[in-house]
């Protein structure tokens, strides 16, 4: 069995429907720590031991987060430059994080139309999160796709159930090791995975 650790940030995440619903009893889950950054740090002192222990006991780590202008909540960013130091997730001897799984997890007010070229927003998400892929590759880290949820304005609440359905099949595959890299890979967004055959969930 895996065991995953969401890092979640989100400064305004009691205003946040579609967050809330994603979240909603994700800790049951036997296997799922769920760290809130933000409800962790409020004065923004990370306790750097403490978070590169509990990267070390868990095999999937996922980056939950808005994309707050085009990147993430600024208190990720920090997590980022302080947790994952040179001499122990990257460089010489810095192999503490080498050939763990991660991968974001992302909401967005935009719809997947608008993050393309020639979109309102230009570029695509894969785009947007290259800063990410590139640390989990410098981590030595295997980097997946992104789990997205896009035009969350728009949702009804029978759209974000289903999403709310496929955020748990997912953690659920993944802590059961039921899936392959590979294929996860060759997606845009681990919604198709899921969506397709080798993900066994229909539309």
């Amino acid at each position: 069995m895996n065991k995953i650790l969401i890092l979640f940030a989100h400064p305004r995440f009691e205003k946040s429907k579609t967050n809330r619903a994603l979240l909603h009893n994700v800790e049951q889950r036997q296997g799922v720590t769920l760290n809130d950054l933000y409800e962790q740090y409020p004065d923004f002192n990370i306790d750097v031991d403490r978070e590169k222990e509990l990267l070390t006991s868990h095999q999937i780590i996922i980056w939950h987060h808005p994309l707050y202008m085009y990147s993430a909540p600024a208190l990720l960013k920090q997590w980022i430059d302080l947790v994952l130091e040179y001499g122990w997730a990257h460089g010489k001897d810095g192999n503490f994080l080498k050939s763990k799984i991660i991968f974001n997890v992302i909401t967005t007010g935009g719809t997947r139309e608008v993050y393309a070229l020639g979109g309102y927003n230009r570029y695509t998400i894969k785009e947007f999160l290259f800063p990410f892929e590139q640390t989990a590759t410098l981590c030595k880290m295997v980097y997946l796709p992104p789990f997205a949820v896009q035009g969350t304005h728009l949702l009804t609440d029978e759209k974000l159930k289903d999403h709310v359905t496929m955020y748990h099949t997912l953690l659920e595959k993944m802590i059961a090791g039921d899936f392959d890299i590979e294929a996860m890979k060759k997606v845009e967004f681990l919604n198709d995975w899921l969506l397709s055959g080798t993900g066994l969930i229909k539309p």
